[in-house]
């Protein structure tokens, strides 16, 4: 597999390889943060979501870039995430005491229990499985309680616990004093869809369980719901008034959960009367790069690549590029006589994918574009093609597109 690189721009450091890198932008991501937290208001945390690396950016360079810039909260898959997320903020320079509180958010098997308490994670919680496997680790380290997050099922259908299942739960937490419940969450199925009924069901739910926890003498600090959307959508139908109120309810603050947004990125919103106010207002943080490895030129009636999908119906100039699907540029990006498929942009102007993007080679289509040599920089991912140009063309979602790109990587001297 061929090195990936991370640079910080506007940092003293750069980090590159022979095959691809990427750079990631400290400046936007703190300032899509920065857009994030004035939209939800003061009285509204946000957290800074860096599960999956960071959705392919680097969580070891972003968790503390989203630290500085104010973040409370990072949100984590699981234990190995969340230790992680505490050395890369130990390694930037802030001791626990000043870190960020961490969150796991994915659910636990019984090996994390232990973990979770010796990293100080608050885990997402929602059965008495997890929830007796996490006082036993407690008492096992000495500590006098762990906080945790309970999730209510409102309608996903993912992970949760369900409505009929709640007074137990409840009553098992209010029983044991290892636990301590310091939130209350949901997760919105459908939070980029203007006025949908989905929505308005889950809200309802999760108001009614909400209410639940404090009929049952629970005070949870923190009631959160929702991703990067709910942000973006409150200017369609106020979502987060809603979630103030139901944390206002029970005397705690309210929190989204933004992932993708950090990063640049936005589900379109749907329905009526969506506008993407917010996402409008921020910035991709992730360019990917390469290098022209090689450059030819072919005639009239030439194949290139497998299956010769691709026949050159007159003189081409072609420029060979060392990244694949192996690297997480999409095979669906391929084209055919028949079907335009992606496009990279090489000095500046966009290059068509010529053929099948293979496992560890992809051809471009250089015909107009004068002087490219072997060398040059090519941009995969970046200003002139964005990861939602490569998920339009791929079928698929920015957020795969985001988290595929990968390989290894090493600081440059």
């Amino acid at each position: 597999m061929g090195s990936r690189g991370l640079c910080l721009q506007g940092k003293c450091s750069r980090i590159e390889s022979v095959k691809s890198w990427v750079e990631i932008s400290e400046e936007r991501l703190a300032e899509n943060y920065g857009v994030l937290t004035r939209a939800a208001g003061a009285d509204v945390a946000v957290m800074g979501v860096v599960k999956a690396d960071a959705y392919g950016h680097g969580a070891a360079l972003c968790g503390p870039v989203l630290a500085r810039a104010g973040a409370e909260w990072l949100g984590v898959a699981d234990a190995v995430e969340g230790a992680a997320a505490r050395a890369a903020l130990l390694a930037a320079g802030m001791d626990r005491a000043h870190q960020p509180r961490v969150m796991t958010m994915s659910g636990m098997l019984g090996d994390d229990a232990d973990a979770i308490v010796e990293h100080d994670l608050t885990p997402v919680v929602w059965n008495l499985r997890q929830m007796e496997l996490l006082a036993a680790a407690v008492k096992r380290c000495g500590r006098t309680a762990l906080p945790v997050h309970l999730e209510m099922d409102s309608g996903m259908t993912r992970q949760g616990v369900c409505i009929e299942d709640l007074p137990e739960v409840l009553g098992w937490l209010a029983a044991h004093k290892e636990l301590v419940l310091d939130g209350v969450m949901t997760h919105f199925a459908s939070a980029e869809v203007a006025g949908s009924e989905q929505t308005r069901v889950q809200r309802e739910r999760f108001g009614a369980a909400v209410q639940a926890v404090r009929d049952a003498g629970l005070r949870p600090e923190w009631v959160h719901a929702g991703a990067s959307s709910t942000v973006d959508n409150d200017i369609a139908e106020g979502s987060l008034c809603r979630l103030r109120e139901v944390a206002a309810g029970v005397g705690a603050r309210a929190m989204v959960r933004a992932g993708i947004a950090l990063y640049g990125y936005c589900l379109p919103l749907e329905g009526a009367g969506a506008r993407a106010a917010v996402c409008e207002r921020l910035r991709p943080v992730m360019t990917w790069k390469t290098r022209v490895i090689d450059v030819r030129e072919i005639a009239a009636g030439d194949a290139v690549g497998y299956n010769a999908t691709f026949v050159a119906k007159q003189a081409m100039r072609l420029a060979l590029l060392p990244v694949g699907y192996s690297d997480g540029l999409r095979r669906e990006l391929s084209s055919t006589n028949a079907r335009a498929g992606g496009w990279v942009m090489v000095r500046g102007e966009r290059a068509a994918i010529v053929g099948r993007v293979s496992m560890n080679l992809t051809v471009v289509d250089v015909t107009g574009i004068a002087g490219v040599q072997v060398g040059d920089e090519v941009v995969l991912v970046g200003d002139g093609v964005t990861a939602d140009d490569h998920a339009r063309v791929a079928g698929t979602i920015s957020y795969e597109i985001l988290c595929g790109v990968r390989a290894d990587w090493r600081v440059a001297v």
